[in-house]
């Protein structure tokens, strides 16, 4: 920690332009997660050609956040790497638009999905070190990325309804030029120097804490696989329009604001380590719902409201823990193994797994098993962290 001379002040806050950047960058997911299946089904590939891809995204967040993290590390200009990520995530993607084989269209996710992932846990890092001390207000910066997300998967449903899925390539090349642009105009803040030597990344990683906070990660994203991948085809399957669709993923994620806004509040109250249990709890939940109740609107719409734990309180939360469990010449990489160990390893595990018994043993079974995997992280949680509330406060 450094003194309160070394942190900015609330007037340096460059808000609208951090908060920019967020909007555009999820807006990308917006329609990138909700529609891009249904692209992929509509160009006639398989469901496990379909989880193959979409967890080439989730693979590369295993090895892209590290390269981004250790480059960012030593030359201590995190919106350089950014920049330069954003860059090649658009000229990449122009990819798309000139073949449909499955061989090309793997290939352009890879290269797109790597700097695009490189991008995102220095922007965090920025974020936080632009915060300071203030540090529990992260979610209401992030919460413009969940405005994002809204919008385009609102306005490209209903627009992809009667115009045709193939529009979400260009849609999403247009929210890629927009994150490059917001990029530009963010500044750098670099982290406070101090005590830097005193701290050991090797040791951080071996705290039983540390290794169970990443195992519940790893497991909280592992289990939202069937959803990312399948869960717009499952309610395709089951009758819902493509608008309804869109509205269903925006109701999730105007929950997730509502929480982005009390996690602040939340966390010196209730600590980092039961929130983090009650996200995990709470998403075994959400899964035995979508998976038994999908022909009921009402429970997708109650399993949709959960999203503010299973996403919203988790990320928020799991933020906050980084921030101080990592700080000085670690933060960079922190933030880089979060991501990497949840959203990549725990992805692309979601991924892959949902690819081959979706048609296996079938779509309930499948959000079955996420329940099971979100309750083995909840036990890992409630074991590993027991006590350890005041460490991420």
């Amino acid at each position: 920690m450094t003194d309160a001379s070394a942190e900015p002040s609330p007037r340096a806050l460059p808000y609208w332009r951090l908060s920019g950047f967020y909007f555009f960058y999820f807006a990308i997911l917006g329609a990138l997660v909700p529609y891009w299946s249904l692209y992929l089904q509509a160009i006639e590939f398989s469901s496990m050609q379909i989880g193959y891809l979409m967890a080439l995204i989730m693979i590369t967040r295993i090895v892209a956040p590290n390269v981004g993290g250790w480059v960012s590390d030593r030359i201590d200009q995190r919106m350089v790497v950014v920049r330069v990520a954003s860059v090649l995530t658009v000229i990449i993607f122009t990819g798309m638009f000139m073949s449909r084989e499955f061989m090309w269209i793997a290939a352009i996710m890879t290269g797109f999905s790597f700097f695009w992932n490189a991008a995102l846990p220095q922007f965090e890092a920025n974020t936080l070190n632009h915060l300071g001390r203030d540090s529990k207000s992260y979610g209401r910066v992030r919460a413009w990325g969940s405005v994002g997300f809204i919008g385009v998967v609102v306005g490209a449903g209903f627009l992809l309804e009667h115009q045709g899925i193939e529009l979400v390539v260009p849609v999403l090349m247009a929210m890629m030029v927009g994150t490059l642009l917001a990029s530009l105009v963010v500044p750098d803040s670099a982290a406070p120097h101090a005590a830097h030597h005193k701290v050991h990344i090797g040791r951080l990683l071996r705290r039983p804490e540390v290794i169970a906070f990443f195992l519940a990660c790893c497991l909280m994203q592992a289990s939202h696989g069937p959803f990312y991948t399948f869960f717009s085809i499952y309610l395709e399957q089951e009758g819902y329009g493509r608008g309804l669709v869109g509205s269903l993923w925006a109701l999730g994620v105007i929950a997730e604001v509502g929480i982005f806004v009390l996690v602040p509040r939340l966390l010196p109250r209730m600590g980092a380590a039961r929130l983090l249990q009650w996200s995990l709890a709470l998403a075994v939940v959400r899964w035995l719902v979508i998976g038994r109740c999908v022909d009921s609107l009402p429970a997708l719409v109650f399993a949709q409201v959960l999203h503010a734990a299973t996403f919203g309180m988790y990320h928020a939360t799991a933020m906050a823990v980084v921030h101080r469990l990592f700080t000085g010449s670690t933060q960079g990489r922190g933030q880089a193994l979060y991501s990497s160990l949840s959203f990549g390893a725990g992805g692309a595990l979601g991924g892959l797994y949902s690819g081959y018994t979706w048609d296996w043993i079938g779509a309930a079974p499948t959000f079955y098993i996420a329940a099971g995997l979100a309750a083995l992280g909840w036990l890992i949680a409630v074991v590993g962290l027991r006590g350890r509330d005041h460490a991420a406060q």
